[in-house]
């Protein structure tokens, strides 16, 4: 039987596969799906974002759904809707692009609030309700979002409440020249995306994620977590701090970094790692800290520098 580790690295050398010389991104990413965690790519276009959720899901053998979303798009779009069958007589519910293990929502800051608002429960609770009846969506269930960073006109930017609903942020940005090179010569015959197979399947990711979530958690690490996030909350460059869902995300993303790194117990170096990924989309920086051109990285940098761990 191959070990849990070596499965783990299988799955990033398959994704490797396509998308060339992103291995941190493609790591992060794992991690969020060993804990189940919702993740926000934020990135230019074109750098291999809905190529890098595809490959994921190719690697597990798992069901992928790709939301494009326009200021048109409506909430039944996503969850579904109740149409009448005049044949049985009865309304009957017709699925939504969310019943999927993976959805990738495509530039989710392009449609309207409304429509946003309608992954809320789904990502929270794994359900949606039509017309006053509940549906589970497949486990696993994990939604991948993007937006371009630098677009604004015809944009709604995400709530807060809905950025907390993301475990992490990740960003690929553009490839080395050798890099790019080598996705020349490796994109120019054929996709390679067609031809992937899965090294995985649903019922090894339920394993991996059972693993990694029985990875050991100090007393004294569980602390340096609510410190490092406490911190956030009491900067004075941040007017909103993180939430307790980020302690407990970072706890989470604490465990799948060292279960990925064949550790069985969290170290200091785990949390740090994790510290900005899972943090900086949660914080809202003061206007003054714009002004002074402070980044959430860079403070978070900071904080994660000036608290220590008891070890």
């Amino acid at each position: 039987m191959i070990d849990k580790g070596e499965m783990l690295k299988k799955v990033v050398d398959n994704v490797e596969k396509v998308i060339v010389g992103k291995r941190e991104a493609i790591e992060l990413a794992l991690c969020s799906f060993l804990c189940g965690g919702h993740v926000l790519i934020e990135d230019m276009p074109g750098v291999g974002k809905t190529s890098l959720v595809s490959s994921i899901a190719k690697s597990f053998e798992m069901s992928f759904r790709r939301i494009q979303f326009t200021p048109d798009i409506l909430p039944s779009d996503i969850t579904g809707f109740s149409m009448y069958n005049q044949k049985e007589g009865e309304f009957e519910y017709r699925a939504g692009a969310i019943m999927s293990n993976i959805v990738l929502a495509d530039e989710i800051n392009r449609t309207s609030p409304k429509t946003q608002s309608a992954l809320l429960e789904v990502m929270e609770e794994g359900q949606v309700t039509v017309d006053g009846d509940t549906y589970h969506v497949p486990k696993p269930f994990i939604v991948f979002a993007t937006q371009n960073p630098i677009e604004y006109l015809g944009t709604y930017p995400l709530p807060e409440a809905q950025l907390d609903r993301f475990f992490m942020r990740i960003s690929l940005g553009y490839p080395k020249a050798c890099e790019e090179l080598t996705m020349l010569e490796r994109f120019g015959e054929a996709n390679p995306i067609k031809t992937l197979e899965s090294v995985a399947s649903l019922k090894d990711l339920e394993e991996l994620q059972k693993a990694a979530a029985g990875v050991y958690v100090s007393k004294d690490m569980g602390k340096y977590i609510v410190d490092i996030v406490r911190a956030t909350r009491e900067n004075k460059d941040i007017a909103l701090g993180g939430s307790p869902r980020a302690s407990l995300s970072l706890y989470k993303a604490a465990q799948a970094w060292a279960f990925y790194n064949g550790r069985d117990h969290v170290v200091p170096d785990d949390i740090i790692k994790m510290a900005a990924p899972v943090l900086e989309h949660r914080l809202v920086l003061r206007q003054e800290a714009h002004l002074r051109r402070l980044t959430t990285r860079g403070i978070i940098d900071g904080i994660v520098r000036s608290v220590r761990a008891n070890i």
